[in-house]
């Protein structure tokens, strides 16, 4: 099965629509399958103790207006929804409130995405589920108790869905991954598995992907350097373009398990064992 490689824009476009497209592009070129973005309604999830309180960015001195810099607006999405159609390109956004949900509704998404802080929202779940669209659930800071809420839910829905393994630290650590999670989720739940990373380098992803994931999701910059909470976790346009590559040919090179002589190996095994009397199998 080929893996859904989505590109996870999230707010590294630092509300800038120049920098989000730049970044669809980066995608499309590495060949991956979509780009995802995140939708807040600041007023609604974050505290106004939070919202007022001091945080120096390139929008102000709080944390209302950085929150705020950081979200697009009807046109901007519009724009976006506009840009990936024209160059081929699937896009959706995890929300982070229903309103936000409500808000996505009017674009006719393919997808559906639960960021890990939302899958203990009871509320949310059934919100989302009731779309009925296929749903990326991701499992950081969550526990069996919370995951198998969540998969109760969907399934009651009858809505589709895959859990992604995700551990919530940016970036995280190599020794945090604890990618066999991938095999205990699928063997617990008998469904897709993928595998979201806020790790540095690709190495870990490229284990992800022998372990039969169906869907991987990296964080996207077109510079670390740049302004933002995620950027470290991110990867870079070269890095992607070796990381989808590399994803490629990890799925080739899989196979289907069965062990026998290929055909490319008849005419070096009758080279290499010319010397050697073949007795026949009784």
């Amino acid at each position: 099965m080929k893996i859904y490689i989505i590109t996870e824009i999230g707010i590294n476009h630092n509300g800038d629509i120049d920098i989000a497209k730049n970044l669809i592009n980066v995608a499309k070129d590495a060949g991956c399958d979509a780009v995802k973005f995140q939708k807040r309604t600041v007023e609604l999830i974050y505290s106004k103790e939070l919202l007022d309180s001091p945080r120096e960015s390139p929008w102000g001195t709080t944390q209302r207006q950085q929150k705020l810099g950081l979200e697009f607006n009807i046109d901007q999405y519009k724009e976006i929804d506009r840009y990936c159609k024209e160059i081929g390109i699937e896009w959706f956004a995890s929300a982070w409130d229903i309103e936000s949900k409500r808000f996505l509704r009017q674009f006719n998404l393919k997808y559906n995405k639960i960021a890990s802080a939302m899958i203990v929202d009871i509320a949310f779940l059934k919100e989302v589920a009731s779309e009925g669209k296929h749903t990326f659930i991701s499992t950081g800071m969550s526990n069996i108790v919370d995951i198998d809420i969540a998969v109760d839910i969907f399934k009651k829905a009858n809505c589709p869905f895959e859990l992604m393994h995700c551990v919530s630290t940016y970036p995280m650590e190599d020794e945090d991954a604890n990618l066999n999670c991938i095999i205990t989720l699928r063997d617990r739940y008998k469904c897709n598995i993928g595998y979201s990373g806020h790790e540095t380098g690709l190495a870990v992803s490229y284990a992800a992907a022998a372990l039969g994931i169906t869907s991987l999701e990296r964080h996207i910059t077109l510079d670390r350097s740049m302004y933002g909470s995620d950027q470290p976790a991110s990867v870079e346009p070269m890095g992607l373009r070796q990381l989808v590559g590399a994803i490629r040919k990890i799925e080739k090179a899989m196979g289907d398990g069965k062990i026998g002589i290929i055909e490319k190996e008849i005419p070096i095994a009758k080279k290499l064992r010319a010397h050697i009397k073949i007795e026949a199998n009784e």
